[in-house]
């Protein structure tokens, strides 16, 4: 089966979660609603129950090498950075507003963890999920902190204190400590967490299409399209050069690259908002990487399949 084929049902989530969205209400063409206020219960639901129990349940199945992890680290960290140099020096260029790149230069960088990991799963399994979830046990410190430090003048909230609540991080450091420790759950506990993140696929795609809005673009068309040339682009194809250059394992060349491909995470718009902000700017950016990677995941994919 191609990739593009492979990919369908998830991203085919996306779309039908944007037009549950786009199309439901009273005097729409679905009748029942499914508007705005519907979306954030189900999203927290995801981010805080859901996505948890599959990330613990894939890293404690894990069984991974030291030596050939930390190659995939390095690259998965290298491409991070990357983006941030890049994004920077676009912002020499192109001389934005500066609220508008504070807010913006993060969707450069962070990823969407609700699709990498429903694509890690249809890619190569629990497997795929687990050497993913260490990825983002470390991504994820590093990206919030990188798009935290120039919105931080707006808020005074300790970065610290959030990233040892972030469930994601939690859920995956107890389930690499299970593993190193050997602990193995109950066959109906295991097939509890397996169905919770089930789940979890399916409802956090949707809350992806539904979250689509491309309304706050006006005035930096042109950030916005190099933000996502370099996330959809440029961090993926480093990736996919640095990975082959260390001679990374085929599986864990192809979550290297699934890493890096993802497109920006939703919850860019969360941090620029509460940080005071361009917040539809963000909106609009994350919608234009999302629709984007629609189209150049599956190429990239194709890549190290």
């Amino acid at each position: 089966m191609s990739t593009a084929l492979l990919l369908f049902p998830d991203l085919a989530l996306i779309l039908i979660g944007c037009l549950l969205r786009r199309l439901s209400g009273p005097g729409l063409p679905l009748g029942v609603s499914f508007s705005a206020e519907v979306w954030p219960g189900i999203e927290r639901l995801v981010y805080f129950v859901l996505f948890p129990a599959l990330l613990f349940s894939a890293s404690l199945r894990s069984r991974l090498d030291s030596s050939s992890t930390l190659p995939m680290l390095w690259v998965s960290i290298g491409v991070v950075l990357i983006a941030l140099v890049a994004v920077w020096l676009a912002r020499w260029i192109l001389k934005p507003d500066a609220r508008d790149f504070a807010s913006l230069q993060q969707c450069a960088f962070r990823f969407n963890t609700y699709i990498g990991l429903a694509l890690a799963q249809r890619l190569s399994g629990d497997a795929g999920v687990a050497q993913l979830a260490i990825i983002v046990a470390f991504a994820v410190p590093l990206c919030n902190a990188l798009a935290v430090l120039p919105l931080a003048s707006h808020s005074g909230g300790n970065l610290f204190v959030q990233l040892l609540r972030n469930p994601l991080l939690v859920a995956t450091g107890a389930g690499l400590i299970g593993s190193t420790l050997g602990i193995e759950l109950p066959e109906p506990v295991m097939a509890l967490l397996n169905r919770m993140g089930q789940a979890a696929v399916a409802l956090g795609l949707l809350s992806v299409g539904a979250g689509l809005n491309v309304s706050g673009v006006a005035g930096s068309r042109w950030l916005v399209g190099v933000v996502t040339v370099i996330k959809v682009v440029l961090v993926p194809a480093c990736a996919l050069w640095f990975g082959t250059l260390v001679g990374l394992q085929a599986d864990m060349l192809a979550t290297v690259v699934l890493f890096a491909a993802l497109p920006t995470a939703s919850s860019a718009y969360i941090l620029a908002i509460q940080m005071g902000g361009n917040g539809p700017l963000v909106a609009a950016a994350i919608t234009v990487s999302t629709l984007s990677a629609m189209i150049t995941l599956p190429v990239w994919l194709s890549l190290v399949r």
